[in-house]
């Protein structure tokens, strides 16, 4: 014990801690375990889409269920020596050396010579009472991702943002029944002219709660007490990126905007190596680019890493060189 009474047995150096163990945090560490560096994932257990029954798109694991896809994952990262720790990375610290201390919740230290945060987001539901309940199931906001389980089936769009519009025209090419609630959105005449060529319409009114039988959605209800029948609702959440450890070292996050408001928040970075404005920090997934589905965040994960290791082996190279030829002058 150290004289604030923690234990701190666990603490620990590793030539990379990556921070979030979801499929860019563990792609990530996969890919520098594998270039056998020692590398430590600490994961909070909070994926963003732990909601989802199953997830779609992923060539090779359509239809696996996200719990068994990040199982597979940490038992590949341990295979190859590497470290999964559960629980949260709360700050880091960057050291006059250039390294990071990172603080965990339970009280423990982790030292890293490089830092990969991959923690996600969080979406943001519109407040329409009963949205969390049902996310991921019938509420839904990626057609990509679950239009086809509700192909030509009644869906409604909710509008309360930007993305409104531009979500009916995607979801009506799964289904020909998609309808647009305008709820606390103002439409302009050119999204109702647009909305009317594609053959979707606009229902008026404030949603003001859902329609469930039978633990299926059946539709929304309006203020006044009118039901509208659908059996998937889209919705557009905000989606704020967990930005803890990032912001603790002084990257701040930037809003997203699309015509004119905000739709959430991300980490800057560079689009081809996750590098962002602090020297030794990367970042990969979700809590970078909000709009990437699980495939693409696996692969900012590994790109992310052949940076790191790239740039391990400068450093590695420059001090090799510096001492051959303290060596050779000595």
């Amino acid at each position: 014990m150290d004289s604030a009474g923690r234990d701190n047995a666990r603490d620990s150096s590793f030539d990379v801690v990556v921070v979030g163990g979801g499929a860019a945090g563990l792609a990530g560490a996969l890919t520098l375990a594998r270039a056998r560096r020692s590398v430590l994932v600490i994961d909070s257990g909070s994926p963003r889409n732990a909601p989802a029954a199953h997830m779609h798109g992923y060539l090779g694991q359509d239809g696996e269920s996200p719990a068994a896809l990040l199982a597979r994952g940490r038992a590949e990262v341990t295979g190859y020596g590497g470290e999964v720790r559960a629980g949260t990375a709360l700050a880091a610290d960057r050291l006059p050396d250039g390294s990071f201390l990172v603080r965990c919740g339970d009280g423990t230290t982790v030292r890293a010579g490089r830092l990969l945060v991959a923690t996600g987001l969080v979406d943001e539901l519109p407040d329409v009472p009963g949205l969390g309940a049902r996310w991921g199931r019938d509420v839904l906001h990626c057609p990509y991702c679950h239009g086809w389980e509700v192909r030509d089936q009644p869906i409604a769009v909710l509008a309360d943002g930007p993305l409104a519009v531009h979500q009916a025209q995607l979801w009506r090419l799964w289904s020909a029944r998609t309808t647009l609630l305008a709820h606390t959105w103002r439409l302009t005449a050119e999204d109702r002219e647009l909305l009317a060529a594609l053959g979707v319409d606009v229902v008026e009114g404030e949603v003001t709660g859902l329609a469930v039988q039978g633990d299926r959605l059946t539709g929304v209800t309006l203020a006044g007490g009118a039901e509208r029948g659908c059996r998937a609702l889209a919705v557009a959440p905000r989606f704020t990126a967990r930005s803890g450890v990032l912001s603790s070292l002084g990257l701040p996050t930037v809003v997203m905007e699309r015509d004119g408001a905000a739709i959430g928040t991300c980490v800057e970075s560079d689009p081809a190596t996750g590098a962002t404005a602090l020297r030794g920090v990367w970042v990969a997934g979700n809590v970078t680019a909000p709009m990437e589905k699980v495939a693409g965040a696996a692969a900012q994960g590994a790109q992310a890493a052949v940076a790191i290791n790239t740039d391990l082996i400068e450093e590695e190279t420059r001090r090799a060189v510096e001492a051959h030829r303290a060596g050779a002058d000595a």
